[in-house]
């Protein structure tokens, strides 16, 4: 059996491999973005990833563990699906979408670890856990404002475009 401490440090293993996987996948999505807004967005979330690799190093030291990484499946099918997006005509909107999909995954696992952390007794790890938490929750507010900016920016160009042809 498999005690709540063990399935924690398993946890951490795997969203400590999923933020890597997502510094390599974020510099994709930059490029693919054709709106400014969206490529800032992702180069400032690249930025913040590369904050939460470290953030989980703290959590392992603050546990007296050594940091390792577990892969991560889920995380490796999100990028998966996500790259599949670039290419879609719906362009920013549907890399939002996958974008999306990443941080409501990231959101679940950082909710589970820090819960687990306070349960644990793991204070500064707990702390560590709810900073990351809150941004990634920050970043998926960000996302449906500019999903909704984009689509509604869309969908004024082809009404717009629409009315010339008449």
């Amino acid at each position: 059996m498999t005690t709540l401490r063990e399935t924690f440090l398993d946890e951490l293993a795997d969203i400590y491999d999923a933020e890597h996987q997502l510094t390599k996948a974020l510099p994709k999505m930059v490029k693919a973005a054709e709106h400014d807004e969206l490529k800032a967005g992702f180069q400032e979330h690249l930025k913040q990833t590369q904050t939460h690799v470290q953030r989980i190093e703290q959590v392992f030291e603050a546990l007296g563990e050594k940091a390792k990484a577990k892969k991560c499946k889920a995380m490796k099918g999100l990028i998966e699906e996500g790259e599949e997006r670039i290419s879609d005509e719906a362009g920013d909107a549907a890399l939002i979408a996958a974008a999306q999909k990443v941080e409501h995954y990231e959101i679940a696992g950082y909710g589970s670890l820090k819960c687990w952390a306070d349960h644990l007794g793991e204070a500064e790890a707990a702390e560590l856990l709810e900073q990351t938490l809150e941004e990634e929750k920050e970043t998926d507010d960000k996302l449906t404002e500019l999903a909704e900016n984009s689509i509604n920016a869309e969908q004024n160009e082809e009404e717009h475009a629409h009315n010339r042809r008449r």
